[in-house]
């Protein structure tokens, strides 16, 4: 009984196949976990972020086009492997980068990424109780003051307890925060259309506009885009604890395309009436004093849902792809060192929350092609078929061992993609070229980026004998058949 826990707290906490009565998440529960990822404050942070550059119609227009699009591709080259053979993501990853090309992008771009959304969920968290403490308690605390630092250090805290306890944990809190979640912001749209005419929303002129109309647009798209990406690292970790295929694609793209899309209205249609993009600004004058507040309270709390679920799936991709030197490290203390860098961010509130737009676009390029290379190599070149066993073996005896431990094909193929995506849209500079307007950045980044592994596969990769793919795997969905005996 002591082995099977330990194996099964493995496979919770660590990178083993998950067996069927492993997957503790069936179709509402992770419709719940979903809603609760995307109704949290940074979509409605997505939602004002938009108002910047269109008005409401055409901001609804680009949400609705570039969420779609980067949700179905995150998709795709996430939770359908993961779903399929219980197994986390960046362990499947393995079969494109090789165990190698793994760690580099978790110690690389992952971390960056998901450190830097842990940091402004914890920041949005601190300026949110502020501001119930600035309207019910009269304190007049700075956004970018100590007190924030302070209550984003206590969200950190709150969430590496939720984390500590594991997934049933977050599943528990998120059939309560989500619902709530759900009947606050529908609550927010009444109140906005109560207080404003449907002629005012749709005359309102965008906050910060270029004077090129047609650019506005792209840029929102592409802003939106990047939101639905940023999904990417988090999804196929959290997918493999669905109990069918169904309940894992379909709550999903509810969740982060139905239920952000909802969010993002608000907090769009709130910045165009009320002049400011920041949802913890706004949200007491939509609402009024005592609802406003409690908005702003039920926000925060989800803000820790939201936390959680993220680092969880990060702390997976930690354990596995640090190797030996991190497998013997207990969660809570892998959860509390991940912690380290976002609670050192939250003593400069500011740095990346009032750089969003700039951070997404940074973590768009990268994403959009790591899941263009994905999808070809998974979907083209394997014809969704791997080698359970091979994602375990170690050195020449895994088929994915590729060149010393890593897939040079598939980590040119990112590099070529997110070139594509900076020589389109320049994050720094924020300077663009004129097939931005009619492609946008990340599209292109995906296509050259599968393309280009797809043809340094078969040229390369395939002739040199390597990464298994003449094979023709014996493998199979491991669900119901206690996932291969472990595999080990």
């Amino acid at each position: 009984m002591a082995a099977h826990e330990d194996v099964s707290r493995e496979a919770t906490f660590g990178s083993l196949p998950v067996t069927r009565d492993e997957r503790v998440w069936n179709f509402a529960d992770f419709t719940w976990v979903n809603v609760g990822l995307a109704i949290a404050t940074w979509a409605f942070l997505v939602g004002g972020a938009t108002a910047l550059m269109v008005g409401f119609a055409e901001g609804l227009l680009a949400m609705l086009i570039g969420n779609a699009i980067g949700v179905v591709i995150m998709l795709l080259a996430s939770v359908v492997s993961s779903q399929r053979y219980g197994v986390e993501q960046y362990t499947i990853l393995r079969s494109v980068f090789g165990f190698g090309g793994v760690a580099l992008i978790v110690f690389t771009i992952i971390l960056f990424t998901e450190m830097g959304w842990s940091s402004l969920l914890s920041v949005m968290f601190g300026r949110a109780v502020s501001q119930v403490s600035n309207e019910s308690l009269g304190t007049s605390i700075d956004p970018n003051g100590l007190a924030v630092t302070a209550f984003a250090l206590v969200a950190i805290a709150a969430a590496w307890f939720i984390l500590a306890k594991g997934p049933l944990t977050i599943r528990f809190l998120n059939r309560i925060v989500a619902p709530g979640l759900a009947v606050l912001t529908v609550g927010m749209i009444v109140l906005l259309f109560t207080e404003t005419s449907w002629s005012e929303l749709m005359d309102a002129a965008p906050l910060a506009p270029f004077e090129d109309d047609a650019l506005n647009f792209a840029i929102a798209v592409e802003f939106n885009l990047g939101v639905g990406f940023s999904w990417w690292p988090v999804m196929g970790s959290l997918a493999r604890l669905t109990t069918t295929p169904r309940a894992a694609m379909w709550p999903a793209f509810i969740g982060l395309f139905g239920a952000t899309i909802l969010a993002q209205v608000v907090g769009m249609a709130a910045a165009l009436t009320l002049t400011d993009s920041d949802p913890t600004v706004w949200m007491v004058p939509l609402g009024g004093a005592w609802l406003g507040v409690l908005a702003l309270l039920f926000v925060a709390f989800a803000n820790l849902t939201s936390l959680a679920s993220i680092v969880y799936s990060t702390c997976l991709a930690l354990r596995q792809a640090g190797g030996r030197f991190l497998t013997g490290v207990p969660w809570p203390w892998l959860c509390g060192g991940f912690f380290v860098l976002p609670a050192v961010l939250a003593f400069f509130p500011g740095l990346l929350y009032d750089q969003f737009l700039l951070f997404v676009l940074w973590t768009g390029a990268f994403l959009a092609a790591i899941c263009g290379t994905v999808i070809a190599d998974y979907f083209v070149l394997r014809n969704q078929r791997i080698d359970l066993r091979g994602l375990y073996g170690r050195g020449s005896a895994s088929p994915y061992h590729f060149t010393g431990g890593f897939n040079v094909a598939a980590l040119v193929s990112v590099g070529l993609g997110a070139l594509t995506f900076i020589l389109l849209y320049n994050p720094i500079t924020l300077e663009t070229r004129g097939a931005f307007t009619l492609l946008t950045a990340s599209v292109p980044a995906v296509v050259v980026a599968g393309v280009v592994h797809v043809l340094l596969t078969v040229l390369l990769v395939r002739r040199a004998g390597q990464g298994g793919y003449d094979a023709a795997p014996g493998a199979q969905p491991a669900a119901g058949t206690a996932q291969q005996d472990r595999v080990l």
